[in-house]
């Protein structure tokens, strides 16, 4: 049966062929002017040099944390800004970010305040080193974003933090 079916098939195509042709008729072959050259041979290109990327480690600043319901840098952290601030300014095409962040204590707004506070207080001691403040920027997360789960004094202490991503 599939023998019959294929020679049927055969002499389908075979007729429509057939029908579509005109007799007589010769094909028509046009001469097609070259196409400009579009780049030059291979033989006439110039290797490029090779540029070497030198690859650089990331900057990674050190975070800062607060006490309850403060803003002001403490004593122990001025010499981790200071390090920070001294990594900013050896590389002057970075930018940074910093992240304000509260524990869960306090309303919202209240904590959305306080963790802008401390991302300022963070920038302004940046620009008083020399940091051009154009380069920085911050958010408040407030305690939208903590760092430690928990409701205790250890979980809190660790989010009550000043972020700082370099860009």
């Amino acid at each position: 049966m599939a023998r019959y079916t294929l020679l049927v098939l055969l002499l389908s195509v075979a007729l429509i062929l057939g029908a579509c042709a005109k007799k007589g008729t010769t094909p028509v072959v046009e001469e097609v002017e070259p196409i400009e050259e579009i780049a030059p041979p291979l033989e006439e290109i110039e290797e490029e040099p090779v540029v070497e990327i030198e690859e650089t480690e990331p900057i990674v600043l050190e975070d800062i944390f607060f006490d309850y319901d403060k803003f002001n840098i403490k004593d122990e952290y001025k010499t981790i800004m200071s390090q920070n601030a001294e990594a900013m300014l050896d590389n002057p095409d970075a930018k940074l970010l910093v992240e304000g962040h509260c524990d869960d204590r306090g309303t919202n707004e209240y904590n959305l305040a306080l963790g802008e506070k401390r991302a300022k207080a963070v920038i302004d001691f940046y620009v008083t080193f020399g940091v051009d403040a154009s380069r920085l920027a911050m958010i408040s997360y407030g305690e939208e974003k903590p760092f430690a789960m928990g409701s205790n004094e250890e979980s809190w202490a660790k989010n009550r933090r000043a972020h700082m991503i370099v860009e």
